[in-house]
């Protein structure tokens, strides 16, 4: 088996944004999650809406889309998407208990928009985090990951079923 080249390092190690100029354009979709594990009295108060800092799960949301806009000023060799669609679920889970977060980016051009899917997720789990870890300081982020995506000279990706 052929070694696997990274594509952000130059001949000599050195980190580069990979030149994607002579890539064809095509549309392109990613989707991530993570959940928040919780007690479940922190949960009961975000369901509530009872959060001292107001909707946690709006915020959440919310910081999420923002952040999936501002991947590349976040993680230094990605590139600016002109993003077409982030779309950020949150969902209570009284089994974990906990949120569950689900991103979805979509975008048409010459490089995929994983990572900005998974910084959605992050930053969604993040902020649920923010917003209530003054009544549970124990709160755990989770199971981060990139569920699927499509598009590019790669085609098609989803994560084998219990990953």
């Amino acid at each position: 088996m052929a070694p696997v080249r990274l594509t952000h390092l130059g001949e000599t190690g050195e980190a580069n944004m990979v030149d994607v100029s002579g890539k064809p354009t095509s549309a392109r979709t990613a989707v991530a999650r993570g959940r928040v594990v919780m007690e479940a009295s922190t949960l009961d108060l975000i369901c509530a809406g009872d959060a001292k800092k107001g909707d946690v799960l709006g915020t959440a949301r919310l910081a999420g889309i923002m952040a999936a806009k501002r991947t590349h000023e976040l993680i230094p060799l990605c590139h600016p998407l002109m993003l077409s669609k982030v779309s950020v679920e949150i969902e209570p889970d009284a089994a974990l208990p906990g949120v569950r977060v689900r991103a979805t980016a979509k975008v048409t051009g010459q490089t995929g928009v994983e990572m900005e899917a998974l910084t959605a997720v992050a930053v969604a789990c993040l902020t649920v985090y923010d917003m209530v870890k003054a009544v549970d300081r124990g709160m755990r982020i989770e199971g981060i990951s990139l569920l699927e995506k499509s598009g590019g000279a790669s085609g098609e990706w989803t994560a084998e079923a219990g990953s």
